[in-house]
């Protein structure tokens, strides 16, 4: 009996390690990728929505024109001083495209931009599932 428990838990503990699937998309569909950038909008530089409105037109939409969202977040992090830094934020949903690189070289693009217009330190920038960092 306990043989068979543990080849159970084994065969279901295998089961959760197998590799993922690709996504299997109905018919006239396929897999849309996507990446989230997170952009804090505290201090040093102020970040208002007429500022990002013309953020995302001049160097998000131009790379990425397939599909752009833009949503408020609030979230925490450790600063170079190692201090815990709450602000709010925006997280902005892109597109990928599906050929060349993937994006990656454009959201990193987007990511300095960001970085050096609003003097932000952190960019976090989220990929999509199951695929190497941006």
């Amino acid at each position: 009996m306990r043989a068979a428990g543990a080849l159970i838990l084994m065969l279901g503990v295998a089961g959760c390690a197998s590799a993922p699937r690709p996504l299997a998309c109905p018919v006239g569909q396929a897999p849309l990728r996507t990446a989230q950038l997170f952009f804090g909008a505290k201090a040093p530089a102020t970040l208002d929505e007429r500022a990002l409105r013309r953020f995302v037109d001049q160097e998000v939409t131009p790379r990425f024109p397939d599909g752009v969202t833009v949503v408020d977040g609030g979230g925490q992090w450790k600063g170079s001083e190692n201090r815990l830094i709450r602000e709010a934020s925006k997280v902005v949903l892109v597109v990928l495209p599906t050929t060349g690189d993937g994006g990656g070289a454009k959201v990193e693009a987007v990511r300095a931009a960001y970085r050096t217009k609003f003097k932000q330190e952190p960019v976090v920038v989220l990929p999509p599932p199951g695929c190497d960092a941006l």
